[in-house]
């Protein structure tokens, strides 16, 4: 039992020690792990999509568009600053924005020799996410300016009177700016703007009425402000 005690004790005190040392080998004070969660507002911008739609008749144009969802967000994040030196650092973070963004309205128009017809539905961007590195330019050991450059990914939901929800994957290049202010010896501040492309993503709805080939793509801007834990 002696020993036992002994060797925990030993391997306590080791620990500390690695970690006293890689403390005082950090090569500036934004070095490290940190945790942070923010509020903001954010808009999404559907752009506007032509495509066709399959009847037994024939095939016929058809042209969608839809307004932007605009409204409050959240944001979680996780990440952590490789020290390059004193005055910079490169980090790696994931974020999380839960939930989905407010619905908006489209409108999808079916053009025949014979008629025009427009179908009016709704979407929603949803459960949004963000991988990106971070290059940081550490103005003192309270205050950090960065850029972000990273991947965003996530699900634009849409339904409307002849087709019932469709679930569509979408992903694009992400980027960003943003400042942290610390304002305990932990706790920091943020303001970030971040901005999405998504791809187009080719689109097939069985419907009624008929089979529509389409595509979808948008753009994604948020406004966050937060607070973080730098570890």
């Amino acid at each position: 039992m002696k020993n036992i005690k002994l060797a925990m004790l030993t391997s306590t005190l080791i620990g500390l020690s690695c970690s006293s040392a890689f403390a005082q080998s950090k090569t500036n004070a934004w070095e490290g792990a940190y945790g942070q969660i923010g509020i903001g507002y954010e808009i999404y911008s559907p752009s506007s999509a032509t495509g066709t739609v399959i009847t037994p008749y024939g095939t016929f144009p058809n042209a969608s568009s839809g307004q932007n969802a605009d409204g409050l967000t959240g944001k979680f994040s996780l990440g952590y600053n490789f020290g390059i030196n004193s005055s910079y650092v490169l980090g790696l973070e994931a974020s999380m924005y839960p939930g989905h963004s407010q619905s908006a309205s489209t409108s999808s128009t079916t053009t025949t020799p014979f008629s025009s017809t427009t179908v009016n539905g709704t979407y929603r961007a949803a459960n949004v996410w963000v991988v990106a590195f971070i290059p940081g330019f550490v103005i003192d050991k309270d205050r950090l300016a960065y850029l972000k450059l990273g991947y965003s990914g996530g699900t634009i939901e849409s339904s409307s009177a002849i087709f019932s929800q469709q679930n569509i994957s979408v992903g694009g290049f992400a980027t960003g700016l943003g400042y942290k202010q610390m304002f305990s010896d932990s706790f920091y501040g943020f303001g970030e703007v971040n901005f999405a492309a998504f791809s187009p993503k080719s689109v097939t709805i069985a419907t009624d009425a008929g089979t529509i080939n389409s595509t979808t793509k948008g753009t994604g801007t948020d406004f966050i402000v937060g607070v973080g834990y730098r570890f």
